[in-house]
């Protein structure tokens, strides 16, 4: 199995002691390594995948405590910089009483934000299987042409791209911004992930099927449509697939559609799914993946953390039985 590879932001989540409370009411916080691509990554390893992160780290202690936590879970860490510009970016994240989340971010600008498109290489995709990315980090900044530079050299070596906008309102003055990025970007992706709760913002139809059109454009050949404990969908020109959700008490949500869509590409690059034979997936194996999916996210969200929730695939297997 060829490796994963994902660019974005690794940051630290600063997780509520306590639950039940709005973060202007959380007494104190424990320091957990997150950022959606990296919460990917993890969720690849976690299943026997190889997977490394292209970011930038703040040269301090949380930086050290990302790149010790990368290594100590098997994330390469080969591609991440450090730099004394700015400091590793946090997000203080309050778990309310419903299991949702309330984040306030803390990177203006943060380490990861600062990365060059020249700081990206070519031979970095020589091997890669897939490039994930998702919208954090496609403002206004320098990571926004890192990752043009990335997909850029990702296609030229075969990799399929994979995007999770994975919508954070907050971080963007104008939204109006934010969806421009989204729009920008989905075109250069084979795989598109979104949310019921992105649908409309992103599109303006709230209507998965009406919206397929224009999301089945440019490079993308699928379309993962998550609905959480509704279950999940997936879409190319000529074939659906869909699976049913499994109501669990959540205890904590994060990183839940990161592991979503990190074990769905596990699941692609097992069975050796290009970009080029996406298309030619059933409907049938579709299901599969995200019946796989669902129950690899069901795991999570019963355990505090996002990579530290994930499991492996042993307990996958088990949990089956």
């Amino acid at each position: 199995m060829k490796r994963l590879l994902a660019i974005g932001e690794a940051l630290i989540d600063c997780i509520p002691e306590e639950t039940g409370k709005e973060l202007k009411n959380v007494k104190g916080f424990q320091p957990a390594v997150g950022g959606a691509p990296a919460n990917v990554c993890g969720a690849f390893v976690k299943l026997g995948g190889e997977a490394a992160m292209i970011t930038q780290l703040g040269d301090d202690p949380f930086g050290d405590k990302i790149v010790d936590e990368f290594v100590a879970c098997g994330i390469g860490c080969q591609y991440v910089k450090r730099t004394k510009e700015a400091n590793t970016s946090l997000a203080f994240v309050a778990l309310k009483g419903d299991g949702n989340r309330e984040f306030s971010f803390y990177r203006k600008p943060g380490a990861d934000m600062l990365l060059r498109p020249e700081d990206v290489k070519e031979e970095w995709f020589e091997d890669a299987f897939a490039l994930h990315f998702c919208s954090v980090s496609l403002g206004d900044f320098p990571m926004k042409e890192a990752h043009r530079k990335a997909i850029q050299y990702a296609v030229k070596k075969g990799a399929l791209i994979s995007f999770d906008p994975n919508l954070r309102l907050q971080l963007w003055a104008d939204t109006g911004k934010l969806r421009e990025a989204v729009l920008e970007f989905m075109p250069l992706a084979h795989v598109l992930k979104i949310s019921d709760e992105e649908l409309e913002f992103i599109t303006g139809c709230s209507d998965i099927e009406k919206a397929l059109p224009g999301l089945l454009k440019g490079n993308t050949r699928m379309v993962i449509y998550t609905k959480g404990s509704d279950g999940a969908e997936c879409y190319t020109a000529h074939n659906k697939g869909a699976a049913a959700g499994k109501r669990v008490k959540a205890l904590d949500t994060t990183g839940a559609g990161d592991g979503f869509i990190g074990s769905f590409l596990h699941c692609l690059a097992k069975d050796h799914v290009t970009a080029d034979i996406l298309e030619q997936v059933t409907g049938e194996k579709m299901a599969d993946y995200l019946e796989f999916a669902n129950r690899f996210c069901g795991i999570s969200v019963t355990k505090h953390g996002a990579i530290a929730s994930y499991p492996t695939m042993e307990e996958m297997k088990a949990g089956k039985q």
